[in-house]
């Protein structure tokens, strides 16, 4: 079914609603029934996966507090959910972006919700984040009533810069990688030789914010994996995970149906190419972007529907922090909202 179906899946992506509407056989990972599931330590030196060349994660536990999970929840859902594919629904703050044209415009992008603006002022406390300036911020939510998942992709390499960095909220799950094995045409992947390498050694090399700009580009492992191997990185609620290196550009990574047990959201971010960014052939049109993304939003329009419920059963939790009048008061007044 190549159409949009009602529940926002179309082609082989499918979720559990169209499953039983349409008799759809469930989107499902047998293919991967054979790897060898190997745990990421996220506190650990994780030396059998080093031998494999495996590296470029660090998840910071407890990046944010449950008071302020509990109230940027809760600013959340009073912002309008779009419909996505397998399962999820979306809220997307970023650029306009023609991936088959390769050309991006700053479009009705005027910056994000103001609810988010603490999360993005923290990153400046992560020595891997330095001058990292997020363009696109996507928050997704998983529910395991509708089977959501995604399959495994490498976000794509010609406007996306190489630090993707999500923020896990509410319940925990497991990102999983596996080493991709088919051709750098896919995912813009081969654009990524022309780049400067931004990491090397777990520190930035590449930040032409302050003119540190690095010669070499990022090289590709002359052994890829070839092993049927899924890496297993556990993301606690309020962490933060940090991708870069091979575990940007060499492993597909994916969230599998079976590894969503309660209601997930997620804040994605991502940051521009070096050619988007002060001295790359496309800096002018990134200064713009950049520009829009300076901005945080709280007089943006609540939807037409105020969920209510939703206000009214996370006040009963918010209530212990002596904080449920003022998320209330914010609904009100509109506040992070569009």
């Amino acid at each position: 079914m190549n159409t949009t179906r009602p529940c926002g899946c179309k082609g082989y992506r499918s979720c559990v609603v169209c499953e039983k509407e349409f008799k759809i056989s469930p989107q499902d990972v047998a293919s991967f029934d054979d790897y060898e599931e190997i745990l990421y330590d996220i506190e650990g030196t994780n030396e059998k996966l080093a031998a494999l060349g495996f590296n470029g994660i660090k998840v910071i536990p407890d990046f944010i507090s449950e008071k302020e999970e509990l109230l940027l929840v809760d600013h959340l859902d009073q912002i309008e959910w779009d419909k996505s594919q397998s399962g999820r629904r979306k809220q997307n703050f970023g650029p306009r972006a023609n991936f088959k044209k390769r050309k991006t415009k700053v479009g009705n992008f005027r910056g994000f919700p103001s609810c988010t603006q603490f999360i993005q002022e923290r990153f400046k406390e992560v020595e891997l984040l330095e001058d990292y300036r997020t363009v696109e911020q996507c928050s997704i939510e998983y529910t395991p009533d509708k089977g959501s998942c995604i399959e495994p992709h490498i976000d794509d390499c010609w406007i996306w810069g190489e630090r993707i960095v999500q923020l896990n909220l509410l319940s925990k799950t497991y990102l999983s990688l596996v080493p991709y094995t088919g051709a750098d045409s896919r995912y813009n992947l081969k654009d990524v030789s022309s780049y400067p390498r931004v990491i090397e050694d777990n520190n930035v090399v590449h930040n032409p914010f302050v003119g540190r700009v690095c010669e070499e580009p990022y090289r590709f492992s002359s052994n890829p994996v070839q092993e049927k191997v899924m890496v297993k990185v556990p993301l606690p609620p309020r962490s933060l995970l940090i991708m870069y290196g091979a575990a940007r550009y060499e492993w597909e990574h994916a969230i599998l149906r079976k590894d969503i047990h309660n209601r997930r959201l997620i804040i994605a971010y991502r940051e521009l190419t070096p050619p988007y960014l002060p001295g790359g052939d496309q800096a002018e049109i990134g200064k713009d972007i950049l520009l829009q993304a300076e901005n945080f939003a709280d007089d943006l329009k609540l939807p037409a529907k105020q969920s209510e419920d939703l206000i009214e059963s996370n006040s009963a939790t918010l209530k212990q922090y002596d904080i449920a009048d003022s998320i209330k008061t914010s609904a009100t007044v509109n506040q992070c909202a569009a």
